[in-house]
């Protein structure tokens, strides 16, 4: 039973008793069951069949508005207080909650499918997992089908890197290979730490036979990461579902409601404030009244027995709580469900977010978040996948002092059919190169053969002729691909040898040694005999490092090599330089002697080995450079440019390593060398953390406080909730810093979370970097707590979730890393370019379409009910309406319903909202609905309701007829009041609206003609005979409205709300022009809008050039020269899936125009 409770999500308020350890047995079923340890069900929803009613309308009646209509629902079963029937406030209000609670539940479907996955029974071997699978669950590895028990993965799902990395199992292990009976028969015991999200370490044991194993995180497989290169491998599942690291770092769904949401709720209980001080003055009024005047009236009026002055006033509040609830109608939040659905849908239907090539168009997939997305101030970015596209491409090269890669004469790809071996997919575009290197120039063949030559490039040919690479950075692979293209062929290795197809002919080298990369070396180099018996090292790395250790001869080719590496540097690419040595044999012989002896020390060995690495790679020759790049997707850089001119900052939160973030930072140009400074944290200590960013912000701002100005503050529902607001600090220049995961580790520590705030505040770039996917959700939670702006999160991986859940917007991008992050996004589209559009344009009118449906709704209500509040002063606070009751049940439901969603819906301010990123700012500012304009719609109300009741008052007072006829009567006074109320509001609207279309002509014109028709009906002969107590206004309509005086009264107090509206925005535009007046200005001068400029791509001048493969990992060499990375005919299982690639196309990038406001006057706030 507690089983299937805790199934149903209903665990009846059992107490979690905290795991201390994980202890497990493999092949023991009812040992491993009597722990209760999770299965590998994944639940991802908020509601289940059994909650979703209760939980639902507790949340909805977390809503002030519905629990206070819930409250005049029982006011309404009172006769002796309540003067309208029950049923008006039942049906509304079921109404409501019913399509509230239909979205909240299509939203959950949509967005949180449950998801369920093998093995009910997780502690048991795994089924196999097989080659470019994804593990779906935290497993020990037994064994595999590669040599010493080796498994190749790929973590893009956990850390955003695409690289390969190295796995194995035990040896004890492995000896139990694919045999089904030997791993039925195994029983190891397992002790290891509970669940956690630390994704780099593992701690445990095996006992197995009375042998304890050590077992660390090389011996486990992650749920997210993908096999690859790899047939088969067993492992044993230590944790599942819920308890793996990976759903350990996706943080919990929280409800989502947006600042506009919270700010409704605050302002409704002012509002009701408002409304028990308006009810206390006509009850005070009406105990005045009784006790002055109403014996006057006891003659045809006889009270009841016990009824007195005091509790008549008493019975009169209550009543005016019912008449004067419209300051709260319950149709607005039914509006604002519409609205948010339409907006939705806006999303949903753009075929400008639409990307053709992998058939995704934009997925809006929830429909609370839409007017969120126009007051973004800050956006945490993944990179991998988000950014880029995780392609690297071989695009220039300098060899010998000339430069090839510039597309002349708008050639298309280079031909190589002439390359039995050449990869297809590989592009180039300058012939001149190709028919160098078939003419023989020895130069060139050098450049390509170290290419094909020093790198830690792992081959496999499934087929004859059909090569793949598994490179352990994505720049290796582009590099090893072009000297493959290029006719020197990289094909096989041993871990004495390398072969190589050399234009044609096969050719082994004799590999005598790997001099591996390090963070510190940023080179690598090889050593090798040619097939002649001729030694040559070569040697790739930063242009920096190489150029230190060039012979002098080659300062002519240096000088010109360093232009072109600038000019590649330019144009953002990632840049390495070539060069090489010949080496005397009998130097070699002794040079190895000395290396086995270093290799082999026990102390000092790195500072031994560096050393030894220093002698031999001096005095070398260059050949040249390269250029990689590492390919954004369309339109980035163009999209980061104009979301910074809106006042957005982007940070970029990345698991990847500091120089590649860096590389992308500069190819997007959020990173530039016009910048004053680039802050590297980088530090191993927290105090030298904290004194690298306290160095950091003293140099932004030498004059600076030591000390954060807090602004301490209450917000909330009844002011609960304590804030600390945090306040930026300007500062001279720009600036931006770089962070790595493990000083951020530091850095996000309390006792110095409010000193990274502060010195990354006042950067205009930040980007983090190696971090994990549990801090990248902390950072988004620093910024939501101490700045009080909305934050958005975009990604495309599982390791973004959490950072996704956390910020107030999440985006996901459906990419190459799965749907997780879709999965758990609020948006969703397939490129990063489209996010530009999902803010400037579907963001902004949807914040500024919602802003003026609440300042109208709340403005035509108010007027409606302020009427009734000053008519109470002359009916003896009786708490009779002013209106005929058929006019208030059809005002918000008819007359005024269609017209505000045709607006809220259709209106656009200005339709060209890419061209003027500035357009955005007033929503970050939220200047267009706050407390102030609020109180600003009140004043406006209160003005328009004092010419709606008086003027008519004074006009219908000791009036009469043509003929003589008295009309001074209830029922033509409450026709001219609401008559000239709807007129009024009507015109405010069309005020109101910037962007007519048919639609929104005819709800206006068409809700006038209706309410003039269903006067004339209502009150008509035929209508009274029928039903004569509920249409007692018989013949109202045609008697007053045949009137001159009364259409004059209409006019006029048409003209008196108006007028004071209209100067007011004469005077504003005039003297206090916002950026919209300027740019609605703009536009009209500039009728017919000039062609948008061809976009030239900025080259950056500079001396700061890429380093060597900045995805790289030290130990490589190592690993390929002992031979354990290598494969031979592995241990044959058939394969249980097979997997087909689709290569996605890609589309042209989007340009787009900018203003240049100078000069213009300063904004008005």
């Amino acid at each position: 039973m507690g089983s299937l409770l805790s199934q149903l999500g209903l665990e009846c308020g059992r107490k979690e008793v905290k795991e201390e350890e994980r202890h497990l047995r493999a092949n023991d079923r009812e040992f491993n069951l009597s722990y209760e340890y999770a299965d590998n069900a994944i639940k991802t929803s908020k509601y289940n069949i059994f909650t979703f009613l209760p939980l639902n309308l507790f949340e909805q009646f977390q809503r002030l508005a519905n629990a206070y209509f819930l409250f005049l629902l029982c006011l309404q079963l009172i006769p002796e207080i309540s003067s309208l029937s029950w049923f008006t406030t039942v049906v509304p209000l079921v109404l409501v909650l019913s399509m509230t609670m239909a979205k909240d539940g299509s939203d959950d479907i949509v967005s949180s499918t449950p998801v369920f996955f093998w093995s009910p029974d997780p502690n048991i071997p795994s089924p196999s997992q097989v080659n470019n699978r994804k593990v779906e669950a935290d497993l020990l590895l037994l064994s595999s089908s590669e040599p010493l028990n080796l498994i190749y993965i790929e973590t893009a799902e956990l850390d955003g890197e695409t690289n390969l990395k190295v796995k194995q199992a035990l040896t004890v292990t492995g000896e139990l290979e694919d045999c089904i009976e030997k791993l039925a028969n195994f029983n190891g015991e397992v002790r290891c730490e509970p669940p956690n999200n630390r994704l780099d370490k593992f701690t445990g044991t095996l006992t197995l036979k009375g042998e304890m194993y050590s077992l660390d995180n090389e011996r486990v497989l992650l749920r997210g990461c993908t096999l690859r290169n790899t047939q088969w491998c067993f492992g044993l599942v230590v944790f599942g579902g819920p308890d793996t690291k990976l759903m350990q770092n996706c943080g919990k769904t929280t409800l989502k409601r947006t600042s506009i949401d919270r700010l409704m709720n605050v302002l409704v209980l002012s509002i009701f404030g408002f409304l028990a001080v308006m009810c206390l003055i006509l009850a005070v009024g009406n105990g005045i009244w009784e006790y002055q005047e109403g014996s006057k009236f006891a003659a045809f009026l006889p009270k009841q027995e016990g009824v007195n002055a005091p509790f008549s006033a008493f019975l009169t509040f209550w009543s005016y709580v019912i008449i004067l609830n419209t300051v709260v109608p319950i149709s607005l939040y039914v509006s604002v469900e519409i609205i948010r659905l339409g907006n939705s849908f806006y999303i949903d239907w753009d075929r400008k977010m639409y990307y053709p090539k992998s058939d995704t168009p934009a997925e809006a997939r929830t429909t609370t978040l839409n007017e969120e997305l126009g007051q973004i101030k800050y956006i945490f970015s993944d990179k991998t996948g988000t950014l880029t596209q995780n392609i690297m491409t071989f695009n220039k090269c300098s060899i010998n002092g000339k430069s090839y890669g510039e597309v002349r004469g708008g050639k298309g790809c280079v031909d190589f059919s002439w390359n039995n071996l050449a990869d297809p997919k590989f592009c180039f575009h300058d012939h001149s190169l190709v028919e160098v290197v078939r003419e023989g120039n020895p130069e060139v063949q050098a450049f390509f053969r170290l290419l094909a030559l020093c790198h830690t490039v792992m081959p496999e040919e499934k087929k004859e002729g059909e090569l793949y690479y598994q490179a352990q950075s994505p720049d290796e692979g582009a590099l090893v691909t072009a000297a493959r293209n290029f006719g020197f062929v990289f094909r096989s290795r041993t871990p004495e040898s390398i072969t190589v197809v050399e234009m044609g002919e096969l050719v082994t080298y004799e590999l005598l040694a790997v001099l591996d990369f390090n963070n510190v070396r940023k080179r690598m180099s090889v050593i090798v005999r040619s097939p002649e018996g001729k030694l040559t090292l070569y040697c790739k790395g930063a242009d920096t490092i190489i150029f230190e250790r060039l012979n002098p001869s080659c300062s002519k080719l240096k000088e010109v090599t360093t232009e072109h590496l600038n000019e590649y540097a330019g144009d953002g690419l990632r840049t390495l330089a070539l060069a090489y040595k010949d080496i005397d044999p009998k130097y070699m012989e002794e040079w190895k002697l000395r290396h086995h002896e270093a290799s082999t020390a026990m102390d000092e060995r790195e500072e031994k080995l560096d050393a030894l690495y220093e002698e031999i790679e001096k005095g070398l020759l260059l050949l040249g450079s390269t250029a990689v790049e590492d390919k954004l997707q369309d339109g980035v850089p163009q999209t980061i440019e104009q979301l910074s001119k809106a006042d957005i900052k982007i940070w970029v939160l990345t698991g990847d390593k500091q120089e590649t973030a860096e590389n992308i930072g500069y190819s997007c140009n959020m990173l530039r060398e016009e910048m004053t400074e680039v802050f590297i944290v980088s530090a191993n200590t927290a105090e030298e953390v904290r004194k690298e960013l306290q160095t950091a912000r003293r140099k932004m701002r030498p004059d600076g406080p030591e000390e954060p100005t807090v602004t301490k503050s209450r917000s909330g529902l009844f002011c609960l909730l304590k804030t600390e607001t945090v306040a930026d600090e300007p500062v001279d220049g720009e600036y931006a810093m770089v962070i790595n995961g493990h000083s951020l580790a530091f850095a996000l520590e309390k006792d110095m979370e409010m000193e990274l705030l502060r010195t990354a505040c006042m950067c205009q770039t930040v980007i983090c970097c190696r971090v994990t996917p549990l801090q990248k959700a902390q950072v988004v939670e620093l910024v939501k707590k101490y700045k009080q702006a909305i934050t958005l999160a975009i990604g495309d991986g599982a390791n973004d979730v959490s950072m996704i859940k956390a910020a107030h917007i999440g985006v996901g991008i459906s990419g190459q890393e799965g749907m997780q992050a879709v999965l758990s996004s609020d948006f969703s589209f397939a490129q990063f370019r489209y996010l530009q559009r999902l803010l400037l344009v579907h963001g902004r009118w949807s914040y500024l379409r919602m802003c003026k449906f609440l300042r109208y709704f709340f403005y035509k209500n108010f007027t409606f009910t302020f009427v009734h509040f000053w008519y109470g002063f002359f009916c003896g606070f009786s708490a009779q309406t002013v209106y005929d009751e058929w006019f208030i049940t059809l005002y918000n439901l008819v007359y005024t319903a269609l017209p505000v969603l045709a607006l809220s819906l259709f209106d656009q301010v200005i339709r060209s909202l890419m061209l003027y990123p500035k357009l955005y700012a007033p929503g970050q500012l939220n200047q267009y609905f706050s407390k102030r304009a609020f109180v600003y719609t009140v004043l406006h109300s209160g003005y328009s309701s004092l010419v709606l009741f008086f003027i008519p008052w004074a006009a219908m007072y000791d009036t009469v007829r043509d003929d003589g006829k008295d009309i001074v009567d209830y029922q033509s006074f409450a026709l001219l009041a609401q008559t000239c109320l709807l007129i009024a509001v009507s015109i405010q609207l069309g005020l109101d609206t910037h962007y007519w279309t048919s639609v929104n002509q005819f709800f206006l014109w068409g809700s006038l003609c209706v309410y003039f028709a269903v006067i004339f009906t209502m009150y008509s002969n035929g209508m009274f005979l029928i039903f004569t107590s509920s249409f007692p206004f018989i013949g109202t309509a045609r008697n007053s409205l045949n009137q001159p005086n009364v259409w004059l009264t209409m006019l006029l107090t048409s003209i008196l709300c108006v007028l004071p509206v209209v100067a007011y925005r004469f005077l504003r535009i005039l003297l206090w022009p916002t950026v919209n007046d300027k740019v609605r200005y703009k536009v009209r001068q500039d009728k017919v809008l000039p062609p948008a400029p061809r976009r030239v791509q900025a080259r950056r001048t500079s001396t700061r050039r890429s380093g060597y493969a900045f995805s790289h990992a030290q130990g490589y060499g190592d690993l390929v020269t002992s031979g354990r990375f290598l494969r031979w005919t592995p241990k044959s299982r058939p394969a249980l899936f097979s997997q087909t690639d689709s290569p996605l196309a890609q589309t042209q990038p989007q340009f787009y125009r900018t203003i240049n406001e100078g000069g213009e006057p300063p904004l008005s706030p």
